[in-house]
């Protein structure tokens, strides 16, 4: 395989549980078989909550010399004064600026790919973030229009995407295209491909309305928006299926049968996803130049310093990266 640069963690919010999940996952590296990577943030976020060693880096190449033996960080002196639990305005200009410098490593090749712990953005508006999401900071860094990305949720058995996001339920059947939908499709199809190895990847589309409309004595967006969007995908080879109603596609023998689930909308996507794999969901961005995974969940700021953050969810993220990243990389050098 081609050996790839060690990977890029920005530690979200000091005062949030990300500083903790990442030193967690350090220090299951072996049994986890994760690759190097280095965390990029306020060093004194991990003192605060974890005792374990440290090893200061001045560049990314320094992680692979420290990583055996201790948590590589990449320092990012300003977080202000950070206690866990309590989140401040300094602590978002510090998780801003770590994601940034994280981001620009990245986008630069001195890391594989970027892992972005959780930040609260009621905090980082405050400061005069502009964007709705991390998704959107990184997307404009690298060059990509927001709207041509696609956010998937990835666990074990099981991976959504929903079509629209964080917008109000009663907004959702006026932004639903056929347009819309075909672009997700195609761009979660060739990320199944090219990030995941997948190389006949199934979608399968939830319908909008319960029993996926009942043809159409419960709506009619399936039949005017998502079988139009199903025949144009097939008409590209891609093997497209539904709409399936929402309740009877997320059990273990319906989710055999595809590689992915488009869903119309936020919670119909992310109920199941978290149901099943609560502490083990990773967040990727999909149409970007460089890989970019998270873990599902966010500050915990109510658990923050207690020792009780679990790290799975974390683990997850780095390992998910790494994979994809060496995909694309092992790619590059085949072709």
């Amino acid at each position: 395989m081609t050996a790839l640069p060690p990977l890029a963690v920005a530690m979200g919010d000091p005062a949030g549980v990300g500083s903790e999940i990442i030193a967690k996952a350090w220090a299951r590296r072996r049994e986890e078989r994760l690759l190097p990577f280095f965390a990029v943030g306020d060093v004194r976020a991990i003192a605060r909550v974890w005792g374990g060693p440290v090893a200061h880096i001045d560049s990314p190449s320094g992680a692979f010399a420290a990583f055996d033996d201790a948590l590589p960080v990449l320092n990012v002196e300003n977080g202000g004064e950070i206690v866990p639990g309590r989140p401040d305005l300094e602590g978002a200009r510090c998780a801003l600026h770590s994601l940034e410098l994280a981001t620009g490593l990245t986008r630069s090749g001195a890391a594989g790919a970027l892992v972005t712990g959780p930040v609260s953005k009621a905090q980082l508006y405050q400061i005069g973030f502009t964007h709705p999401g991390q998704t959107e900071f990184v997307a404009e860094r690298v060059g990509v229009a927001a709207s041509a990305t696609v956010m998937m949720l990835a666990g074990p058995t099981l991976r959504v995407v929903p079509a629209t996001t964080h917008v109000a339920l009663s907004q959702v059947p006026g932004l639903i295209t056929t347009g819309l939908l075909v672009a997700k499709a195609l761009v979660t199809a060739r990320a199944l491909a090219r990030d995941f190895g997948i190389a006949s990847p199934r979608l399968a589309f939830a319908g909008l309305n319960p029993h996926a409309g009942e043809q159409g004595a419960i709506g009619r967006e399936e039949i005017d928006l998502i079988i139009p969007a199903v025949e144009a995908l097939v008409a590209q080879g891609i093997d497209a299926t539904g709409p399936m109603a929402a309740d009877t596609m997320f059990h273990a023998r319906a989710r055999a049968t595809y590689d992915a689930a488009i869903c119309c909308y936020h919670d119909q996507a992310l109920v199941p996803l978290k149901t099943l794999h609560f502490d083990e969901g990773v967040n990727i961005t999909l149409g970007l130049p460089i890989v970019r995974t998270s873990p599902d969940h966010g500050t915990a700021f109510g658990i923050a310093g207690q020792d009780r953050a679990e790290p799975g969810a974390m683990i997850a993220a780095l390992r998910l990266a790494a994979e994809a990243a060496q995909r694309r990389a092992d790619a590059l050098v085949a072709a």
